[in-house]
C-alpha cells in the first residue's frame, strides 16, 4: 500500500469513508471524484491531493508523517523504502540514568554500519545518520531506542518512524523481536544470543576480550538487518487486511 491510496489524512474521512471510496473505485488519488462524497469533504480531499502530490514529488516523508494518523505510518514504507534507515541499539541496561549505549547498527540500502562506544559512536554521527533519514524503522524504537539516544547524546530525532513492535501486534505477531523472527522463520545463522548476553558481552569486551565485541556487533547487526524482512512481511499483511480486501 502506498500513500497515494490513502484518503484518511483528510478531515472528515475516517476508516469507513476511506473504505467506501476504495469500493467505489477511488483506489488512488487520481481516481477520486468529488461526487463520491459530500461537497465540503470533496473540496478537502481535492485540496489534500493537490498538496500531498507536491510533497510526494519532493520526497517529503515528514509531511506524510505529520498528516497520517500515527497507527497508519506504515503506509509510508512502500514509497520511502529505498531511503529507509533500519536501526537497533544495545545498552548496558534499561535505565537511562545508570546505563549507556554500547552499539548502534544502521541498515540502509543493503549496507549495515555499526557504531561502537569509544570508537565512532558520537552524537554528531547519530544525528547525521538518524536525524536526516527519510524514514526510520525499528522494533520498539519509539519507546526505547530513540528516547535513550536523545537523552544520552542530547539529540533531536524526529524523522518519520515506523515502529514494528506495534504493527507486529496488530497482525498477530508477538513475543518481542526474537519471537517474531522465530514465528516468521527468519534465520539467525545459529546465533543464540539474548539481550542479557549482549550486556555481558560488552563488559567482557571492556575487560579486554575483543572476540566478545565481535559477537555483540554480529548480534546487533542481525537484529537490524532482520527488521527489513519483518517490515516487508508486516506491511504485506496490512496491505491485504486494510486495503486489498476492500477493492471492488
Amino acid at each position: 500500500m502506498r500513500v497515494e491510496n490513502s484518503f484518511i489524512p483528510v478531515r472528515g474521512v475516517g476508516e469507513k469513508t476511506e473504505r467506501r471510496l476504495w469500493r467505489d473505485g477511488a483506489t488512488r488519488w487520481e481516481e477520486f471524484r468529488p461526487d463520491l462524497v459530500g461537497p465540503k469533504t470533496g473540496d478537502r480531499i481535492e485540496e489534500f491531493i493537490a498538496t500531498a502530490s507536491e510533497h510526494l514529488d519532493d520526497g517529503n516523508a515528514a509531511f506524510f508523517a505529520r498528516e497520517f494518523p500515527g497507527n497508519e505510518a506504515w503506509r509510508l514504507y512502500e514509497n520511502f523504502r529505498d531511503t529507509a534507515c533500519f536501526f537497533d541499539i544495545e545498552t548496558t541496561g534499561l535505565s537511562q540514568r545508570s546505563s549507556v549505549t554500547t552499539t548502534v547498527s544502521l541498515h540502509r540500502d543493503g549496507e549495515t554500519t555499526t557504531l561502537v562506544r569509544g570508537r565512532d559512536l558520537t552524537g554528531e554521527r547519530l544525528q547525521r545518520e538518524l536525524g536526516d533519514a527519510d524514514l526510520l524503522v525499528s522494533f520498539n524504537g519509539k519507546q526505547f531506542d530513540v528516547p535513550f539516544l536523545e537523552g544520552e547524546f542530547d539529540l533531536s530525532l524526529d524523522a518519520p518512524h515506523v515502529d514494528l513492535r506495534f504493527l507486529c501486534n496488530r497482525v498477530g505477531l508477538s513475543g518481542g523481536l526474537d519471537g517474531v523472527e522465530a514465528e516468521l522463520g527468519i534465520d539467525r545463522g545459529g546465533m543464540d544470543v539474548s539481550g542479557e548476553d549482549a550486556v555481558r558481552l560488552w563488559y567482557e569486551y571492556q575487560d579486554g576480550d575483543e572476540s566478545a565485541l565481535e559477537t555483540l556487533v554480529k548480534y546487533n547487526r542481525l537484529d537490524t538487518r532482520n527488521l527489513e524482512t519483518v517490515v516487508e512481511h508486516v506491511t504485506d499483511r496490512l496491505h491485504e487486511d486494510v486495503f486489498a480486501c476492500h477493492l471492488p
